[in-house]
């Protein structure tokens, strides 16, 4: 059974039969982060994550939060967006709440995130610049 909660009249589902592929690469195609990414990585991406949906009242899809974890020790926080038309009513605080919430992503020791413009989102939640950044290493293919 789904998780879902309501806000105001806009559900946040992690029902991934909800989840609009289409909806999603025309925004993620445009974005900062994911700019070109072709609609086979982005099916292939929402396939093989946590997805949390923001639906209208009318089911049509206005965000995303994506979770990629091993639902046991870690998770990176993903593809978080809230279409432009749809900003300023706390959704995507209201899709934190629920995102770190979730029955399957308790007791993990860490989450990662990488933002360029959403520091102060995330903060609210607790997360906070790497304390070691030193420490950290990437592999990146462009």
């Amino acid at each position: 059974m789904p998780h879902e909660l309501r806000h105001g009249d806009c559900l946040i589902s992690d029902d991934p039969a909800r989840i609009d592929a289409d909806a999603v690469h025309t925004y993620l195609a445009q974005s900062y982060w994911a700019e070109g990414i072709p609609r086979d990585v982005v099916a292939r991406s929402l396939a093989n994550s946590l997805c949390l949906g923001i639906y209208t009242a009318t089911s049509a899809q206005i965000g995303l939060v994506r979770v990629i974890s091993d639902f046991a020790t870690f998770a990176y926080l993903c593809d978080v967006y809230v279409l432009e038309s749809h900003r300023g009513r706390g959704l995507a605080k209201a899709a934190m709440r629920f995102t770190l919430a979730h029955p399957r992503l308790q007791g993990l020791r860490a989450w990662h995130l990488r933002t360029r413009d959403a520091h102060g989102l995330y903060a609210q939640f607790g997360f906070k610049l790497l304390d070691h950044p030193e420490n950290s290493m990437t592999l990146r293919f462009p």
